[in-house]
């Protein structure tokens, strides 16, 4: 009696597999676009901006930041956030003065570590320090953005590239904002009976982009719920209609920004949501942490604010 052996196929190769990573910190990619944005309208676009503010800005704003980390005991000094900040300031802040653009620099990231509720800053830090000025009567204005259409359209599939990189945390308050402020341009233009080619020439602003995608998505300025960045977004995008279209004031995006922004902590805590990291995201229900810093690593916590530095007598 002879016993068939059966020998089984050999195992195929499993498929080579190369997953895609996207960087866990999406500050690296808006440095990226931001800087090339820069060296871009400064070399071949013309920006009216000296090379000397745009030093001032940046070393002032990584200066600032450095004594803010040593005056908070923060563990690490990381330059992301503030390098975010310098170059959004040298893209939309102009003046003649650079002890201003220094200034500016000092309110943007000195901001973030002073006026803080529940471990988050109030206020965008570029949108503070620019609004601070024009509050005071300083001689400054904001760039209008108008780069030309082959800038704009590059600018916007590198932010659009950006809510990949960023996994879309905050993608839903910039689309939200996006669609708010458009449909408030074209509701405007049929009640005015403009041709639609009105509103489509205000929606290409570079400026627009910046505010947009580098603004009012700031993950630590936001709310931390899906609708509640949806509210807010509408409610910025309407209070910038009433600032432009009503009070026939300029940089209502900016006005109105700065507005609303001290009712993010009431409306976390009516629509509550977990709280953003920059390099992870944290797991619902877990309790964050209070005071922590956005530059400070997840290793380490309890992060004392600046403000809570200063009033400490030191050994």
């Amino acid at each position: 009696m002879t016993t068939q052996v059966l020998s089984a196929a050999p195992p195929r190769p499993a498929a080579l597999r190369l997953p895609l990573r996207l960087p866990r910190d999406p500050r690296g990619y808006q440095i990226a676009v931001l800087s090339g944005l820069l060296a871009w309208g400064l070399f071949r676009l013309g920006f009216d901006l000296a090379v000397p503010q745009v030093v001032v800005t940046l070393g002032v704003a990584l200066a600032t930041q450095l004594a803010c980390t040593r005056i908070a005991r923060l563990p690490a000094f990381d330059p992301r956030s503030a390098w975010i900040s310098g170059l959004s300031l040298c893209l939309l802040l102009r003046t003649d003065h650079l002890a201003l653009a220094a200034l500016a620099a000092i309110l943007a990231i000195s901001s973030k570590f002073v006026l803080r509720v529940d471990g988050k800053h109030v206020f965008n830090p570029t949108n503070f320090g620019i609004t601070v000025l024009l509050a005071l009567g300083a001689p400054v204005w904001v760039s209008p953005g108008q780069w030309g259409n082959v800038a704009f359209f590059a600018f916007l599939m590198a932010c659009l590239g950006g809510l990949v990189v960023n996994r879309a945390a905050r993608g839903d308050v910039t689309l939200a904002f996006l669609g708010a402020w458009a449909a408030i341009l074209f509701c405007r233009a049929l009640w005015l009976g403009q041709r639609f080619a009105i509103p489509f020439h205000q929606l290409e602003s570079g400026a627009l982009l910046l505010f947009a995608f580098f603004m009012i998505s700031d993950p630590k300025t936001t709310p931390r719920s899906r609708i509640g960045r949806v509210l807010f977004a509408a409610l910025v995008a309407c209070g910038a209609a009433a600032v432009q279209f009503l009070m026939y004031r300029t940089n209502g995006l900016l006005w109105s920004l700065v507005a609303f922004s001290p009712l993010v902590p009431w409306i976390d805590r009516w629509l509550p949501g977990p709280r953003y990291e920059w390099s992870r995201p944290v797991a619902r229900g877990r309790k964050a942490p209070e005071g922590d810093f956005d530059e400070t690593p997840h290793s380490v916590r309890g992060a004392v604010p600046v403000y809570r530095a200063l009033a400490q007598p030191r050994p």
